[in-house]
């Protein structure tokens, strides 16, 4: 049986939020939720948090969660989660959920797990939203997708594509943020030299469709909020405060 590993990512040290893992929304740090819904996961048979800093083990051991330390010089998230996955050859599908994602629900996660076990040709697998704001589709901090008509990804931009030139009826589809691996894509992609169009646009899954890999795509309706300011924290602070 293909057994499926959740490994959340979580770095102390950020530019714009230092320390957002560990910040508090109802005596509760932000990791425990994006932990708390993995855990959630009809899919997952693990769920394992991967940092470089002590003090989010010690605060994931306090909450009960599995934590494990990792190289401190690892260069991004898949990097890092390839590292705890070497650990686990028990594991055949490793999905990379951000630290920084407190309002991802478990019907999501296993969303993207199913996308990517039932294609047996994918590497990869991944969600989007549709979006029909002018302010999100111009937006650079707003990842675009533009995939083919069996849902494989063709492109990812901080641009608007398509580029409206003809008419006004094109469909927008936002990146989430959330991907899903077979154990030897996971090997492949962290192995491959940066990808010219990776490093303008500074979207690590470029580095996959340049060097031929599939990436499935799955669409859905949730809109998670990302923890990267201070502006997203207290948004998400006040939000959980009235519930």
């Amino acid at each position: 049986m293909n057994k499926t590993a959740i490994i959340i990512p979580a770095r102390y040290s950020s530019t714009r939020l230092p320390a957002k893992p560990l910040l508090l929304v109802k005596n509760k740090p932000i990791i425990q939720y994006v932990w708390e819904a993995a855990k959630k996961s009809k899919l997952q048979e693990a769920v394992i948090v991967a940092t470089d800093d002590l003090r989010i083990k010690e605060a994931v051991d306090r909450f009960g969660g599995v934590c494990e330390m990792t190289d401190k010089n690892h260069k991004c998230g898949s990097d890092r989660i390839a590292e705890i996955a070497s650990r686990h050859p028990e594991f055949q599908y490793i999905l990379n959920l951000q630290g920084d994602e407190p309002q991802i629900t478990p019907e999501v996660i296993d969303l993207a797990i199913k996308t990517l076990q039932d294609d047996e040709t994918a590497d990869i697998s991944t969600l989007v939203r549709q979006i029909s704001s002018k302010e999100q589709i111009n937006n650079p901090n707003c990842v675009k997708c533009v995939f083919d008509n069996n849902n494989n990804a063709l492109y990812f931009s901080r641009c608007p594509i398509p580029y409206e030139r003809n008419s006004n009826e094109a469909n927008y589809y936002a990146h989430i943020g959330i991907y899903c691996y077979k154990r030897q894509s996971l090997e492949k992609l962290t192995k491959l030299e940066q990808a010219d169009i990776e490093k303008q646009e500074s979207l690590e899954q470029l580095r996959a469709l340049k060097n031929g890999m599939k990436i499935k795509i799955a669409i859905t309706n949730l809109n998670p909020t990302g923890i990267d300011t201070k502006e997203d924290y207290e948004k998400f602070k006040a939000l959980m405060e009235k519930t």
